[in-house]
């Protein structure tokens, strides 16, 4: 991810390069509005998902965040997207 003015983002050809992976068709085309939306859309998870592991972390009080409370809200996650 890189910053700017507006924060983190994901560079739009990684999210070009992750679209274009899950497609079948070699010609099927990604028009520029959708890279921007789905970029949002990740970052919207991307921090759904830390402040989830942290709450998870807190619950047990736990001063530091790691994988196992990550692993343990990732299910849940998952459906809600």
């Amino acid at each position: 991810m890189e910053r700017g003015a507006e924060g983190a983002k994901f560079k739009k050809e990684l999210v070009s390069k992750l679209l274009y992976f899950y497609f079948k068709d070699q010609k099927t085309k990604v028009n520029s509005d959708a890279v921007i939306i789905m970029s949002e859309m990740l970052k919207i998870f991307v921090v759904e998902a830390a402040a989830r592991t942290a709450r998870q972390a807190s619950n047990e009080d736990s001063r530091t965040a790691d994988l196992d409370h990550f692993e343990k809200i990732l299910p849940q996650l998952l459906l809600d997207f």
